[in-house]
């Protein structure tokens, strides 16, 4: 994991610390390892087969991506594909990718960089190591999260928020032990830069041994917590969890605790649920299966577009 910390915290806001009663575990979830794309790994803590994805909605799917340390030409990424009706958030914290699309969209992503892509109304895009990456190789290590969009804003025009690691807001803990990584949302009395079309919250924190972060939670977001390294202790009865492990937290209480015995790195993630019917096919999420019929269609018939080739 990249480190976050600067080397004096004291310069940093303060989030603001709760004394609220803290939610407790609903579950533990521990990640399936798969291989996406043309052949890279990952983790994913959500959706699993037969699970609810009421629990983790507005959100859709939470990859792990790596860590993999890539020799010089074996780096891979995901060639051209299409995506309909969400949103993909893309988070580095090692290596570098290119983003390309069919509008002309995209961008370059290195360590701590995030990119927001808002698919809308549907295109195709393709995600791949850069040309020094595949040269030289190196370690890839970051997640993706996919935000169900609502359905008045299925098909909006597709556009990209391309967040650089400087622009994300940084704040440590009333205890001085945790930095956390503001990407969206609002978490205790800070504000990160992405915007979203649902309301939610979407952090990462870097929590020293013996660290803790208290922090209100809205009432009407769910919450969950992703252990990217480490072990942590959470909920109101401080249950231990570790690395590729998801904790979702019940309804009951105004707080998120999660607490540290070493050092360790969490994603932190809640948002209102959208309570709407998905359907779901592959690169597709929309409403209804008409719906999902109308996508594979504008992909099928080129309607969707292109990636255009490279300037010479």
């Amino acid at each position: 994991m990249p480190a976050i910390t600067p080397t004096d915290t004291s310069v940093l806001r303060v989030l603001e610390e709760s004394h609220d009663s803290p939610r407790p575990v609903q579950s533990i979830v521990t990640a399936q390892a798969s291989f996406e794309g043309a052949g890279f790994p990952v983790n994913r803590p959500f959706p699993q087969p037969g699970a609810d994805l009421g629990a983790t909605d507005p959100f859709l799917m939470l990859d792990e991506m790596g860590p993999i340390q890539y020799g010089p030409g074996e780096a891979v990424g995901a060639p051209d594909h299409p995506h309909r009706g969400f949103e993909t958030v893309t988070y580095l914290f090692d290596g570098e990718m290119e983003h390309r699309d069919s509008t002309g969209g995209g961008g370059l992503l290195r360590g701590v960089d995030t990119q927001w892509m808002t698919a809308g109304a549907g295109l195709v895009h393709s995600e791949e190591p850069t040309e020094a990456m595949l040269r030289d190789g190196g370690l890839m290590h970051g997640t993706q999260l996919w935000v169900n969009l609502p359905r008045a804003d299925k098909l909006t025009p597709p556009r990209y928020q391309n967040l650089d690691g400087d622009k994300l807001t940084l704040a440590r803990s009333a205890d001085g032990r945790a930095v956390v990584r503001i990407i969206a949302g609002d978490l205790g009395g800070q504000s990160g830069p992405g915007t979203t079309h649902t309301p939610i919250v979407y952090a990462h924190a870097t929590i020293d041994a013996g660290g803790q972060l208290a922090l209100a939670w809205p009432t009407d977001y769910n919450a969950l917590v992703y252990v990217l390294r480490g072990r942590v202790r959470v909920g109101d009865d401080s249950r231990t969890v570790g690395e590729h492990q998801l904790v979702v937290l019940g309804r009951d209480g105004e707080s998120v605790i999660v607490e540290a015995d070493e050092t360790a790195d969490v994603l932190l993630l809640g948002g209102r649920p959208l309570r709407e019917p998905v359907a779901w096919y592959g690169p597709f999420v929309m409403n209804t299966k008409q719906e999902i019929v109308d996508s594979l269609e504008l992909f099928e018939t080129g309607k969707l577009g292109s990636i255009p080739p490279r300037p010479e």
